[in-house]
């Protein structure tokens, strides 16, 4: 049996994307940009996720993450109310 590992690392993307999106309250808890840098959830996506943040201020209120691999991305924005949104960027 063959393994695509392309599709494997995308498929693993996608679950831990789809876990935060369904229980943000489990995965957002953080007050600040610095606070999500140190999320230990961040290492369970594949290697070679990349992810920014807005508001790179560490005091600031309201902020917005990108994490991206490959096509797949999940959006988080973090201010008075916190909204969660994961898709795939069109060719």
């Amino acid at each position: 049996m063959l393994i695509d590992f392309a599709e494997y690392q995308l498929h693993r993307f996608d679950e831990l994307a789809g876990r935060i999106q369904a229980e943000p309250e489990k995965y957002i808890n953080f007050d600040s940009v610095s606070d999500f840098y140190k999320a230990d959830w961040l290492q369970d996506f594949p290697q070679g996720t990349s992810w920014t943040a807005t508001g790179l201020d560490d005091g600031a209120e309201q902020f917005d993450v990108i994490i991206e691999y490959r096509r797949h991305f999940l959006r988080i924005s973090c201010g008075e109310k916190t909204t969660v949104h994961s898709g795939i960027y069109a060719e």
